[in-house]
């Protein structure tokens, strides 16, 4: 355990609940609700502050969790807390993984594409990680262990542009599960003595590489300029006349986008995104720093890198963001966002930490 913590690129003040505190965690039912309330209450009461929207003028509810459904549901929990209406349209996805948070967005959007002008979509990303602490001895099962802390994250979308400060321009999925190695590759499985993990396969990064190649096939045409799908097509006619001899063209996503949001679920994933999309260490930082201070908050990690962004005062109007996700299945899902008025402020989760970032992050670090 001490090996992989010192390999994680997580820092010293990313939060573990409570439970974990104790040798051995404890992990019952009254933990696991402490824990929700606690992060998703927060996320809420101050998303419900700063639009100053009242709970009764919500008509859709999306909350996402993977591997914590208890009964009532999350939205039932959200809806008892701030006496939602009756007639509320509200989904509790569970078992979607670490790209949940955008399948919600999507989700969302079509909601709202169907729901009265004007209409609000509140959208709650999260994962429950007490009552999901490995306890075994399989090393692929004690990395998520090392890795995974609390964090979550609540938006409102709505097809209002009233106090709108994005557009949500695009939301493209793939999903490879129907290749046995993909849909094996992050699974939840008890080890030889019983205790239940999540196995992280160690073909994880190849087949992240070959979900993200699809996702880049489809949002690619909807994305890029005229001149770099070109060029890609040139390269893929070469490659079919010349069989292959001709090493593929790798389109310049920063044409595209300004900022890059990529899930924090590792040193390895942001290097290997790195290096597949030919990204800067500027163009990653917000994934790594949100990584160091966060650790991997699963599918709300994505809006902790935004937050960075714009704490950081990077964010321009009409600026362009392209949100990457990877989950369990095995998913690449992403999302193109377009600013449309940049914040006042850095109020957020890196209110008070902002200025010490960016750090450097050793290959080695001692905690």
């Amino acid at each position: 355990m001490t090996r992989l913590l010192e390999r994680s690129g997580l820092g010293d003040e990313t939060c573990l609940p409570p439970a974990h505190h104790y040798i051995p965690p404890y992990r019952n039912m009254e933990a696991s609700r402490a824990e929700v309330e606690l992060v998703i209450f927060s996320a809420i009461d101050d998303l419900l502050a700063k639009t100053g929207i009242s709970p009764g003028a919500i008509d859709i509810l999306i909350v996402n969790c993977s591997l914590f459904a208890p009964i009532p549901s999350f939205t039932d929990m959200i809806i008892n807390r701030y006496k939602m209406r009756s007639d509320i349209r509200n989904v509790h996805l569970s078992g979607m993984g670490c790209s949940a948070g955008l399948i919600s967005v999507g989700l969302a959007r079509n909601f709202l594409q169907v729901a009265p002008h004007g209409a609000h979509a509140l959208v709650v990303s999260t994962e429950t990680i007490t009552p999901n602490y490995y306890v075994g001895k399989e090393r692929a099962m004690l990395l998520p262990n090392c890795l995974f802390r609390m964090g979550g994250a609540a938006a409102l979308l709505s097809t209002s542009r009233a106090g709108a400060r994005f557009r949500l321009a695009r939301v493209v999925r793939t999903l490879t599960g129907a290749q046995d190695g993909a849909y094996r590759c992050v699974f939840q499985e008890e080890d030889a003595e019983g205790h239940r993990g999540i196995n992280l396969n160690k073909d994880l990064m190849t087949i992240a590489g070959d979900a993200l190649k699809a996702n880049i096939t489809a949002i690619g045409p909807l994305v890029l300029p005229a001149s770099e799908q070109l060029l890609f097509a040139l390269s893929f006619i070469a490659r079919r006349v010349l069989n292959r001899r001709v090493k593929p063209y790798l389109p310049d996503f920063r044409t595209a986008f300004e900022h890059f949001c990529i899930h924090a679920g590792g040193r390895a994933v942001i290097d290997e995104l790195q290096r597949s999309l030919g990204l800067s260490d500027e163009d990653v930082e917000a994934s790594r720093m949100a990584l160091h201070r966060f650790g991997n908050t699963s599918s709300s990690s994505l809006w902790y890198e935004l937050a960075y962004i714009e704490a950081k005062g990077r964010m321009r109007r009409g600026d362009r963001v392209w949100m990457i996700g990877f989950g369990s299945g095995f998913k690449c899902n992403s999302a193109a966002w377009e600013c449309i008025v940049p914040p006042r402020d850095a109020e957020g989760p890196w209110a008070e930490s902002i200025g010490r970032y960016p750090v450097d992050i050793p290959e080695v670090l001692r905690h």
